[in-house]
């Protein structure tokens, strides 16, 4: 007996770790299943406050709704949102899969997000053109997710809510506005009432319904009159009253940054990271301009490369042309995988967006299933313009920086992003929320890389030795348009954290821009009026720098095994999680994972 009591004690004892791993696991999938039902719980809630974003992410529940811009709302929804906070806060990581907690602090990193809009930035309070563009209709009209005549009582329904909206807007505005904030919500007010009579009237022409149509004129009218009484009462009652104050300050730039992107250097360590290597990039322009006509100065040579462009009526066929030679070279030289044969179609901006559209990619949602297609839009001459005026246009499209913008916005960039994540294992979470910075990040790091790789170049990477004088200057050329998109990005990184933290006003803002990236004053001006609202839009840089950082820690990591492609695919297959998670997934030495840049 006691032989058989010693048996069964030493049984247990040797079952005990495979008892304790399954008890784990269990617990696991138990803390995997509480996360699960709080997300949908969390998202189900976002959504509802968000009806617009619901739409285009191909949730149709939401068509013809509108958010909620009352002050019980807005209230509500902070609290909402803190409420969620403390909930993911509390739960306990370690029981959590990796998968699991990923998605647990990208929802905190989202939710962070959605905090400081409301709460540090009070775009309810502060900014005016929250309201001037909240009836963005336009997805409505851009994608044919169901009949025209359904969608156009979607619109209607949307539009009866103008009035409202704008009296909230009237009573949750601060007495004293930001002054750039009026000034661009009463040309948004403006401009959006001209898009409700003009364009969108015209979108939905064809509809021949009598009575539907009777109610959207009647809708489309009203909303347009309360827009243009909005744009009055600003410039009336705001405009005069307005400051120059709409600077973050240091802390809350810092902390937005590190709660949103999980990034946590000051501001001031990064600005001067930013203007270091504004000043290498501006070498690398000046150095590629030498090699073109080294008798010119550098801006007199990129002037004369932005005049080798297409013909008005080529412009539609000389990119779509281009992006093909472009994904076929990714392919080629084994850049990225691309997940699908399906092509961007490559067409003219529809009337309604060129206003404020150069070229952009148009994908549908991740869980649209009807309007599938995806559109890379390029804004054409008008016919009614002069000769001069169409040639200024063009010089935008050259040859050279034409294939850049391609580069970005389709392959490999925002184009291949959404075709990995349309193809990936990513979760709800992960297709839902993106951080700025690796949405931007990538599709600007990847102008570099392809270049970097030899496209464009007639050679081998990084390589001028084997090529003629002809290739040399041709990869010059690229090199130029390539690196004047970088100063954009680079001077948008500087003029954010000064703005916000060092008291740049909007003037001087614009002279960054002049001085530093060689903008003439319009868009230099526009430039700098976004860095007021739009702080964020640092993270272009931020997100490539971090990718180059997170490639080279991997490559390291890596070694002989190192592959280009197999890395992209990598961290294009989980989403869109702000980069610093990148590092954990991709990463297995735990100390390198705080080292972003």
């Amino acid at each position: 007996m006691k032989r058989l009591r010693a048996f069964f004690l030493f049984a247990l004892l040797a079952l005990s770790p495979a008892l304790s791993a399954l008890a784990d696991e269990g617990e696991k999938k138990q803390a995997d299943a509480d996360f699960d039902k709080l997300a949908l719980d969390f998202i189900s809630g976002y959504l509802a406050a968000r009806p617009l974003h619901g739409v285009a992410l191909g949730f149709h529940q939401y068509d013809g709704k509108i958010g909620d811009f009352s002050r019980l709302a807005i209230d509500a929804e902070v609290e909402r949102l803190k409420r969620f906070a403390d909930e993911l806060a509390k739960l306990d990581p370690g029981k959590l899969s990796k998968g699991a907690e990923i998605d647990r602090r990208i929802l905190q990193a989202a939710i962070a997000g959605e905090l400081a809009q409301i709460v540090e930035m009070g775009v309810f309070e502060k900014n005016p053109m929250t309201y001037a563009a909240a009836l963005n209709v336009n997805i409505y009209i851009k994608r044919d997710f169901k009949p025209l005549e359904d969608r156009l009582r979607d619109i209607v329904t949307i539009e009866d809510q103008a009035a409202n909206i704008m009296t909230a807007a009237k009573t949750n505005l601060a007495p004293v506005l930001p002054k750039p904030y009026v000034e661009l919500a009463i040309q948004i007010a403006k401009g959006s009432a001209d898009f409700l009579e003009k364009e969108l009237a015209a979108a939905l022409k064809d509809v021949k319904d009598e009575p539907l149509m009777a109610a959207f004129q009647d809708s489309n009218k009203k909303a347009a009159e309360a827009l243009r009484d909005f744009a009055g009462w600003l410039t009336k009652e705001k405009l005069p009253k307005a400051t120059a104050d709409f600077a973050l300050g240091a802390a809350k730039y810092q902390k937005i940054l590190a709660e949103t992107e999980l990034v946590d250097l000051p501001p001031d360590k990064l600005l001067a990271i930013g203007l270091q290597r504004l000043q290498e990039e501006q070498q690398i322009f000046a150095n590629a301009a030498k090699i073109i006509d080294p008798k010119k100065p550098p801006i007199e040579v990129f002037k004369q490369i932005q005049n080798e462009h297409p013909k008005p009526g080529e412009l539609i066929a000389d990119v779509a042309r281009g992006l093909d030679k472009i994904r076929q070279w990714v392919l080629d030289h084994h850049i990225v995988a691309i997940p699908s044969d399906v092509r961007a179609t490559v067409t003219e901006t529809p009337q309604f967006d060129r206003a404020t559209t150069f070229a952009s990619m148009d994908t549908p949602g991740p869980f649209e299933k009807k309007a599938t297609e995806a559109y890379y839009y390029v804004t054409p001459t008008e016919s009614s313009w002069s000769e001069k005026q169409k040639n200024e246009w063009l010089t935008s499209f050259n040859y050279y920086t034409a294939d850049v913008v391609s580069i970005h916005e389709a392959y490999p960039g925002h184009y291949v992003q959404f075709l990995h994540l349309n193809a990936s294992p990513a979760t709800q979470v992960e297709k839902i929320f993106k951080s700025y910075a690796f949405v931007e990040g990538w599709a600007h790091y990847t102008e570099k890389m392809m270049l970097d790789e030899g496209f464009g170049s007639g050679g081998a990477p990084n390589s001028t030795e084997s090529r003629s004088t002809d290739e040399k200057v041709r990869a010059a050329k690229y090199r130029m348009a390539q690196a004047d998109e970088a100063l954009l990005r680079l001077c948008r990184l500087s003029v954010s954290i000064k703005m916000h933290t060092q008291g740049m006003s909007v003037a001087d803002g614009t002279k960054f821009f002049r001085e530093n990236c060689y903008y003439e004053e319009k868009p230099a001006l526009s430039e700098a009026m976004r860095g007021t609202y739009d702080p964020g839009y640092l993270n272009y840089t931020l997100g490539k720098w971090q990718i180059l950082k997170l490639r080279d820690d991997y490559k390291a990591q890596e070694g002989d095994k190192f592959s280009l492609e197999k890395f992209h695919n990598e961290i294009l297959n989980h989403g869109a999680p702000p980069i610093r998670l990148l590092r954990e997934i991709l990463l297995k030495d735990q100390a390198k994972w705080d080292a972003v840049l």
